[in-house]
């Protein structure tokens, strides 16, 4: 597996030579094992909301044909 350096060091110079304050340039930085963990936990609460949407779907077709039956009952 290749690996490549990286000088942090330089690299808060570069930020706080360009304007950055130097507390924000000294901030940690995302590995891409955070954007994992980050994508996996928008996954899983993008699920559970699909899920609970699909609950309601169906609880609001349930409810619209009750009341359907009821207005056909009354006219008919």
């Amino acid at each position: 597996m290749t690996t490549i350096t990286f000088d942090t060091h330089k690299f808060i110079r570069t930020l706080k030579d360009a304007g950055v304050s130097e507390v924000q340039a000294e901030s940690d930085l995302a590995t891409k094992r955070d954007i994992v963990d980050l994508r996996r936990d928008i996954d899983v609460r993008f699920e559970r909301v699909d899920g609970e949407l699909k609950l309601n779907l169906w609880m609001l077709g349930v409810l619209l044909a009750g009341v359907i039956s009821l207005v056909l009952k009354a006219f008919f």
